[in-house]
Formats: structure tokens, sequence, C-alpha cells
């Protein structure tokens, strides 16, 4: 069993920054690749960056959000920046073993999400 526990999300004016940090603990063999979601009100999950030798992102977070890894803690991060009222959502960090996909149903490991909110 893997476990994911986010952190890092509050409330942010429009052109903020913030940082959610995910730590994962248990089998973290099942965790090259790390990735999040996130999903507004009314909304579906929907795929914004991942990570395992690689990055990938989705196009409306590309060049201001990036995700990143440090392996000895276990954790991963999402740096945002250039934060818009769109941004706003329940951030979920996922975990899968190999492969990056952008569909959530292809991942097995779930936090517990963490609310991000952009004030205009």
């Amino acid at each position: 069993q893997v476990q994911l526990v986010e952190s890092g999300g509050g409330l942010v004016q429009a052109g903020g920054s913030l940082r959610l940090s995910c730590a994962a603990s248990g089998r973290t063999a099942s965790t090259n690749v790390m990735a999040w979601f996130r999903q507004a009100p009314g909304k579906e999950r929907e795929f914004v960056a991942a990570i395992s030798g690689s990055t990938y992102y989705a196009d409306s977070v590309k060049a201001r959000f990036t995700i990143s890894r440090d392996n000895a803690k276990n954790t991963v991060y999402l740096q945002m920046n250039s934060l818009k009222p769109e941004d706003t959502a329940i951030y979920y960090c996922a975990a899968r073993s190999v492969v990056i996909y952008t569909d959530s149903t292809r991942y097995a490991y779930w936090g517990q999400g963490t609310q991000v909110t952009v004030s205009s």
C-alpha cells in the first residue's frame, strides 16, 4: 500500500504563487510516476502535471506550473506561479508504478486533496 499526504494549499490572489507538496510512504517502489490532478466544483477531475524520469504538463498550466520531486524524501512538489481564478480547485496527488497517463483512472493511489483558491 501507498499513502499520499498533500499540503500547501490555501487562498491566494490572482497572479500569486503557491507550492504544493505530496509526501509518499509505504510501498514507494510503486510511486515511480507521481502526478497532480485537480477538480473544480461541478467539473471532472483533470490532469495537471506528472513526473517520472521526465515531466509532462497540461496545456493550461505549461509555463506557469513546475513539478519536481525529492526522491530522498519521497516527496513531489507542484510550484504554481501566475495563478488564475480558474486554477481554483481541490488538488490531488496520485501515484502509479510506471508510465505517465493523463487519465485519472490509471492511478491506483491518491491523497486526500488540498484546496487551492485563487481570488480575482
